[in-house]
């Protein structure tokens, strides 16, 4: 004989899912089942034997729960489950990190963004972004005898920094920059830059006199009357993404409009890699008064 079972999210993280289901016997109901899915309310036929359902959590966020099933009895139970809202929770999934001394931005085995940015307020005249000068120190750890990590286990590397900027004002942005190493003595390689990407475009950076430094940019705003942000659930350490929607990562020989105003923001970001432990000491960005 089966019964049929009702299962409906009311709480959980942003980050959950997607779910498996399963009996108390490990017998599997459903598989890869989304978050809205489960928001929703999804119905399943199971065994008369089953008396607890657990649900597992595959995705970055990986948590287990079991439940005991309720039989309702009452029609008016039976309609506030299925009416029940859904609540996000923001303490559903706790950040467990520095269990290994060598990687740092690295959450769950998945690498998470090292995000840091920069505000600078110019005088009275507007100025405009000639190269941003990021003094940055980037550092390797080996892993130690005892398993700590030491002023005795790392060395300053001149190779690893921040693989993603974005330089912004009030109504223009660069988009997304993504930051590769200058080719050296390659000229031909060099020359292959800026690279234009659908949701990007590709710079090069150079490490002179202990900075990292880069200029390949100007505003590519399609309308300034639309945000230049938008909101994100994919992680709640990013409190905003940039609107691909209104950029124009497209080949432009002119009208390369710079960066002109009377403050600015430089967001650097690192999440290709987990190995770098950078220690941001101070940026610059040299600019040059405006006058109309």
């Amino acid at each position: 004989m089966s019964k049929l079972i009702f299962i409906k999210l009311t709480k959980s993280s942003l980050r959950s899912g997607p779910f498996n289901i399963t009996d108390e016997l490990g017998n599997v109901i459903a598989t890869d089942i989304s978050r809205n899915e489960l928001i929703t309310g999804v119905s399943y036929s199971v065994s008369d034997t089953v008396t607890i359902i657990t649900i597992t959590s595959t995705g970055k966020c990986n948590t287990v729960k079991s439940f005991p099933l309720v039989t309702t009895t009452t029609t008016d139970l039976a309609t506030e489950i299925v009416n029940s809202k859904y609540i996000p929770s923001r303490d559903a999934c706790l950040w467990v990190h520095l269990k290994n001394p060598v990687l740092y931005n690295y959450f769950y085995n998945n690498i998470e963004p090292y995000i840091i940015e920069y505000p600078f307020s110019y005088q009275f005249q507007d100025e405009i972004l000639q190269n941003v000068k990021d003094y940055t120190k980037a550092y390797k750890y080996s892993i130690d005898t005892d398993f700590v990590s030491d002023e005795c286990d790392k060395i300053e590397t001149n190779d690893r920094w921040f693989n993603k900027a974005v330089v912004y004002n009030g109504q223009q942005s660069s988009g997304i920059l993504e930051l590769v190493p200058k080719p050296m003595h390659n000229l031909s390689a060099y020359l292959a830059y800026p690279i234009f990407n659908t949701n990007s475009k590709t710079i090069t950076y150079t490490k002179s006199d202990n900075f990292y430094q880069y200029n390949t940019f100007w505003s590519l705003v399609k309308d300034k009357s639309i945000p230049l942000f938008v909101r994100t659930c994919e992680s709640l350490s990013i409190d905003k993404v940039v609107n691909q929607a209104n950029m124009d990562y497209g080949l432009r020989s002119f009208k390369k409009e710079p960066l002109r105003a009377k403050d600015l923001k430089v967001r650097h970001i690192l999440d290709n890699r987990n190995d770098a432990h950078l220690v941001s000491q101070f940026i610059i960005t040299p600019a040059q008064i405006s006058y109309k």
